[in-house]
């Protein structure tokens, strides 16, 4: 029996793990990014943007033993250019999920080409194909910058200042963010006196690894179980772990400053000097682990020389970066402050962002050691945190100002109105739905977050006048009045002006809800 129309029709649902964001975030979100480009184009970074998608082999994400690309990435063969008979016909293609593997193809394609070292910053969405959670989306947007073709510390150094340059752009204070900074040869020291060198233990320290860098979101205890035998999570699905003996594992945790009950030692990470004397103590034997204390010892002189004391960057032994990529300093933005819930529980934020060196990433394509370094901010979550940061502080109306329509045969002059506050550079819009009961007019401008309406009927044409509402002042009025009868009497925060005066009189009212 073949389908209805009804039936066929299409469910209005969005993909698991993708949302919707409308005016006011995309609002939020636009003012954010100007700040951050502005504070990355002070520090000499160039625009580029790559596309979203890339050949699977050149981001590196995916397995060669099986018949389609996994690990995280959404993909699909290029199919399409079968029928003009491409040579790459059927590909392996993947969406992007972080920002710098493209960036290291661009570079590897144009290295000859491009000034060195190379400064860029990129903004835009990525994907990750992984399991969503709350606040945890498979589409989200990164703004990066990074440094290519600079082998000195002083490189990194200025990735750490930037980050909290960046923060305080944001209007978040000092004391309320700290950067965070270790060093991946420090934790390959930890690894060899660990027990843990050599390639038939890859798999056990990358599993290792990944499990640390969840010491911030998931504690000591899940940790612990995460570099042992494995984790179920809150919805019974479980995470293989590292299989690491209780010696390796009390090791490990102990250098990164984290303890039985799950607090780190941030009495020591506020002394340098006491932070840096602890992992040599903990790689001595290894050179790597000792030429990583060197290079953090050198980045920590420098911010201190800039005036960036360990108030605001400060090394870490916590900060653990999971991805494979990294080959030197690595460091976190983390959020320090804490707010209340709606039900007064306590929320911190955590990290919003993070970055490091990876060394080894062009290399990929070209065979040939090419140095870079780079910072990455996790704008959803850095937005959230500013959002419930200013909730307090929210403008109470950044909507249109709404003209009415009162007479439809007017039509012309109630858009010349419209076109005196647009030229004014005010954000203006006609009433365009039925006029017939004025009411849902008023309704309209509510929904729309109006600060005020602009008014004109057949008496104030008469008298060259309109008059304005504002509905921010109206609506504070309107809590004190008992009834109807008042409110018609009083008419809370209505003024009526001469026609000439509408924008003064329009500014006024947007003056004081923005001050």
């Amino acid at each position: 029996m073949a389908k209805t129309e009804k039936d066929a029709r299409p469910t209005p649902r969005l993909p698991k793990g993708l949302r919707d964001i409308e005016a006011a975030e995309l609002r939020q979100q636009q003012d954010m990014l100007g700040k951050i480009r502005a504070v990355y184009e002070r520090y000499g970074f160039e625009p580029l943007e790559t596309p979203a998608f890339e050949y699977t082999d050149a981001l590196g994400k995916f397995l060669p033993d099986q018949d389609r690309p996994n690990e995280g990435v959404f993909s699909f063969q290029d199919v399409a250019s079968e029928t003009r008979g491409d040579k790459d016909s059927g590909e392996w293609v993947s969406l992007r999920y972080d920002l710098t593997a493209p960036l290291a193809r661009y570079v590897a394609q144009n290295y000859q080409d491009m000034p060195k070292p190379f400064r860029r910053y990129a903004v835009g969405p990525v994907w990750r194909n992984e399991k969503p959670g709350p606040g945890r989306f498979r589409q989200f947007m990164q703004f990066d910058a990074d440094t290519v073709g600079a082998e000195s510390v002083a490189a990194d150094a200025e990735m750490c200042m930037l980050a909290a340059d960046t923060l305080e752009a944001l209007g978040i204070k000092r004391g309320d963010y700290v950067i965070k900074v270790n060093n991946r040869k420090v934790l390959d020291g930890l690894r060899e006196v660990a027990g843990l060198a050599g390639p038939e233990n890859d798999a056990k320290w990358l599993t290792a690894m990944r499990a640390l860098d969840k010491l911030d979101r998931l504690g000591d205890r899940a940790v612990r179980e995460l570099l042992g035998k494995g984790r179920k999570d809150e919805s019974s699905d479980f995470t293989p772990g590292a299989m690491l003996s209780d010696a390796a594992i009390d090791r490990i945790l102990s250098f990164t400053g984290w303890g039985e009950q799950g607090s780190s030692s941030a009495s020591t990470a506020n002394n340098v000097a006491v932070t840096l004397a602890n992992f040599e103590t903990a790689v001595s034997g290894s050179a790597a682990g000792r030429e990583g204390t060197d290079d953090l010892k050198m980045l920590a002189e420098l911010v201190e020389a800039s005036g960036y004391g360990a108030d605001r960057i400060r090394i870490d032994p916590s900060v653990i970066r999971g991805l494979e990529y990294y080959t030197g300093p690595v460091f976190e933005a983390e959020l320090t402050f804490e707010l209340k819930d709606e039900k007064g529980r306590p929320v911190r934020f955590g990290s919003v962002g993070g970055g490091g060196r990876y060394d080894d990433l062009v290399a990929r394509f070209t065979g040939q050691k090419v140095p870079a370094t780079g910072f990455s901010i996790g704008v959803s979550r850095l937005q959230a945190a500013l959002a419930a940061l200013n909730k307090d502080k929210a403008s109470t109306a950044d909507g249109p100002v709404i003209v009415t329509v009162m007479e439809k045969e007017r039509i012309a002059d109630y858009q010349k109105m419209v076109h005196a506050l647009r030229t004014a550079g005010i954000r203006a819009e006609l009433y365009l739905g039925n006029p017939k009961k004025f009411g849902k007019q008023l309704e309209y401008a509510d929904k729309r977050n109006s600060p005020c309406v602009v008014i004109q009927g057949s008496d104030e044409k008469a008298n060259s006048q309109v008059t304005l509402k504002d509905l921010v002042e109206g609506a504070k009025a309107a809590e004190a009045i008992k009834d109807h009868e008042e409110w018609k009497e009083q008419r809370p925060a209505q003024v009526t002006v001469n026609a000439a005066d509408l924008v003064a009189e329009v500014k006024k009212i947007l003056a004081r809800h923005n001050a």
